[in-house]
């Protein structure tokens, strides 16, 4: 497993492998508190984007396309090694983003399916405007405060901003410029998640995946708001458990 591109913060288990895609400015470590409220049987594997943590130094990705090739030619690499084991994708608000369109582009290259995909604090792809590429810094740092999930006192040490701003800039930019191209839904089964007061999401907007999958399809709905499943990790932790054991069927 390339440890460039993947963290695991539990011991690997010989069950089901759950890559984590994380939030814009995220991290892997974002995922560190669920991997450890997961069965000890999963593997729990959470995404290294380049610009990141002690991958600071790294460019990030400007560009939705580029940074999905990237992933999926991770991905690729670990399917194909253990093709016969299943394997499911969670990601939270950009990660949600990056997840689905990771899974649509494996599908074309005609590898195994994941078992599910988990999307999490973000609508459907076809439901959103450019206004995140309207943001310079003071509006990112704002709207990041307003979300909550990241401390107040990093979001005030310039020494701090000067190493995640970047990462944060670079993402916004991808929220900003992607353009949903259509496409034919997953044949992938799809649960969405979300907090029920969310200010940037919905119940309505995590509605609109039923659209993108020709499977079976559920929303889980918890208490909080953008970044509930830090507060929520033991219920979050058994949608995904039930998601995963749960039998798949067309609709």
């Amino acid at each position: 497993m390339n440890s460039t591109w993947f963290r695991r913060f539990t011991p690997a288990g010989n069950g089901p492998r759950l890559f984590c895609f994380p939030h814009a400015g995220g991290s892997a470590t974002a995922y560190l508190q669920l991997a450890r409220s997961l069965p000890s049987a999963f593997d729990v594997v959470s995404l290294q984007y380049p610009g990141r943590q002690d991958r600071y130094r790294e460019e990030p990705f400007t560009e939705l396309d580029d940074l999905v090739g990237a992933v999926a030619e991770q991905l690729a690499g670990e399917v194909a090694a253990d093709p016969e084991r299943p394997y499911a994708l969670f990601g939270h608000s950009m990660g949600a983003l990056v997840a689905f369109e990771t899974a649509r582009l494996l599908a074309r290259d005609g590898l195994p399916r994941p078992q599910r995909l988990f999307l999490s604090g973000r609508g459907a792809p076809d439901g959103r405007d450019s206004a995140f590429g309207r943001f310079d810094d003071a509006d990112v740092l704002a709207d990041v405060r307003r979300l909550g999930g990241t401390e107040q006192a990093m979001l005030d040490d310039p020494e701090i901003l000067e190493i995640v701003l970047p990462a944060l800039r670079a993402d916004y930019r991808i929220l900003g410029t992607f353009t949903w191209r259509g496409g034919e839904p997953l044949d992938v089964p799809l649960t969405a998640l979300t907090g029920d007061s969310d200010p940037m999401t919905t119940v309505d907007d995590m509605w609109t995946w039923r659209a993108h999958t020709s499977r079976d399809f559920g929303l889980k709905v918890f208490p909080g708001g953008h970044f509930y499943l830090f507060d929520q990790l033991g219920p979050v932790a058994g949608a995904v458990t039930e998601g995963l054991a749960a039998r798949t069927v067309a609709v």
